[in-house]
């Protein structure tokens, strides 16, 4: 970038978040630049379940959730983890988390995901397309794996909104779901065969791929760790970091996890957590499936990967600088044999990344109200890779036009 001539827009950001939003202000006519401390997709769009979930419009703050956590806590086996040292630290975002399980706010956030999840898969192909990425997004059912029809009615309340928005699937049992995929375990005989989803058999690449063809269309990348802005005339016009100072015109922050301190510069406090999550691949599982699997009593997914099968998921507090606790990956692979019997658990290769978590599962995404040259696209929690085509298109229409065909309303940063 050139130090005195700011490029037309500025995305702080390189994972599946940022880089959608470059090649979307990219494919409007505008010059752009991205800046991240890490390559493209290093980060936690590296490390991800790499489902296209359009069903993802139930947050985690169910009705009823709160119950469960002591129990959630206690399995040997379960999917939480809440480091005793970080419970004060978590204790505001926790009591604000809690609020939002009361029903009406389970209504209104699952109504607001529900705009960001629409047609993702179809997005997510017109992308990858573009960027001669096809072989990275794929078209596939998704399975919701469940021991039985009780199983299943447990998580009713889930089921009936995605219904009312239109989420349509099929129910497969017993034999049918092994004429699909034969090395799912007997004890497992009813699954909800969702349609018109998908997947990446490697996020990673899918974000780097988007990225090379951003360099190859005359976007410029630039490597280092953004720590302040620079203000005139009360606008950031300047962004400086480890390695140099970079002039604004206008700046899309989209920094995940890390997003918070920079917001907070611009008068915007956010309860935002990592919310940590892990996973193992499995290079040689000795077992072939072709679905991407939610084990729902696992709170997991197994995905077909380019190298082998992944098993992702775990929810685990503990900031972003406390080190990986690899031990708890051990409770995928207890799930990945209890779904697999026959599965091949040498050798696992070991991940976590920070999912950037906000209160009310909902993401930050608009022009700020406090500085016009200013637009967010952060907060996605779970959901970053399926809402990221649907993001970029909201940001790049925003500042073209200044208008999006979504109400935006929900996802405002000053909502808090």
């Amino acid at each position: 970038m050139d130090r005195q001539q700011a490029p037309d827009i500025t995305v702080l950001g390189a994972g599946i978040i940022g880089i959608s939003c470059a090649v979307q202000l990219q494919a409007k006519g505008l010059k752009v630049a991205v800046i991240d401390r890490v390559a493209p997709g290093d980060a936690t769009s590296h490390g991800n379940a790499g489902v296209f979930a359009v069903c993802g419009c139930i947050p985690v703050a169910t009705p009823g959730f709160l119950w469960t956590v002591p129990k959630l806590l206690l399995d040997p086996h379960g999917p939480l983890s809440l480091p005793a040292g970080y419970l004060p630290q978590l204790a505001g975002w926790g009591t604000r988390f809690a609020l939002n399980t009361r029903m009406k706010r389970f209504e209104h956030i699952s109504s607001a995901l529900n705009p960001l999840l629409q047609n993702a898969t179809e997005l997510h192909l017109a992308q990858a397309r573009m960027a001669g990425a096809d072989a990275y997004a794929k078209a596939s059912p998704y399975f919701y794996l469940y021991k039985d029809e009780a199983a299943f009615q447990n998580d009713k309340l889930a089921w009936q909104r995605r219904r009312h928005f239109g989420i349509e699937y099929d129910i497969l049992r017993g034999d049918e779901i092994r004429q699909r995929e034969a090395s799912i375990s007997p004890e497992f005989n009813y699954v909800v065969a969702l349609k018109h989803h998908g997947f990446s058999p490697n996020p990673g690449k899918l974000v780097k791929a988007l990225a090379d063809h951003f360099v190859r269309q005359g976007g410029e990348f630039i490597t280092g760790e953004v720590v302040k802005f620079n203000f005139r005339d009360n606008q950031p016009s300047e962004v400086v970091t480890d390695r140099g100072i970079y002039p604004l015109d206008k700046v899309v922050l989209a920094g995940g996890a890390w997003s918070a301190k920079l917001a907070a510069q611009l008068g915007h406090e956010v309860p935002l957590e990592s919310e940590r999550g892990y996973h193992i691949e499995l290079p040689k599982p000795g077992i072939e499936l072709a679905t991407p699997i939610m084990f729902s009593a696992g709170k997991l997914v197994a995905t077909p990967m380019e190298n082998g099968i992944r098993f992702a998921g775990l929810v685990e507090f503990g900031g972003l600088k406390a080190d990986p606790n690899y031990d708890f990956c051990d409770r995928l692979l207890h799930h990945a044999k209890t779904l697999f019997p026959g599965i091949n658990t040498e050798d696992p290769i070991k991940w976590m990344g920070h999912r950037p978590s906000i209160t009310d599962s909902l993401p930050v995404i608009g022009q700020c109200p406090r500085h016009a040259n200013v637009y967010y696209a952060f907060g996605h929690q779970h959901m970053g890779l399926t809402m990221a085509p649907r993001t970029g298109r909201i940001i790049s229409d925003l500042v073209t036009s200044g208008q999006s065909d979504i109400d935006l309303s929900p996802y405002r940063i000053d909502r808090f």
